[in-house]
């Protein structure tokens, strides 16, 4: 079954444009090192919880926009070869591509897929 990593970021609402080059130059790179799929949302209706919630969670600011993303990979082994190979892409480096983000709060996990209808 397919693997996932799932991504939930605070992004300066002025950012927008930026972020956006940012993904598409990013998900370039992760398909080369085998990715199938990477999907970027842009907050719309993203509720303050009062408990818990996205915004909550990367400690989102008023001129803020939460981002919640993921990376579909054919399978865990694909993802741990294709992220480390990603990772050390000359294209992803922060002289070359810098995060238009705080990227201490950015959540993020690798994920088994159980349910794919």
């Amino acid at each position: 079954m397919s693997y996932v990593d799932g991504f939930v970021v605070a992004v300066p609402t002025a950012n927008k444009e930026i972020y956006k080059q940012h993904a598409e130059a990013a998900a370039t790179v992760f398909k080369e090192h085998g990715a199938l799929k990477l999907v970027e949302c842009w907050g719309d209706d993203v509720p303050e919880g009062k408990v818990t919630s996205f915004p909550m969670a990367v400690k989102c600011k008023p001129d803020e926009t939460v981002v919640f993303s993921w990376i579909i990979w054919p399978s865990r082994k694909v993802r741990d070869h294709g992220m480390e190979k990603a990772m050390a892409d000359p294209r992803l480096q922060p002289d070359n591509n810098p995060m238009p983000f705080d990227g201490m709060r950015m959540i993020y996990g690798g994920f088994e897929m159980i349910v794919d209808l």
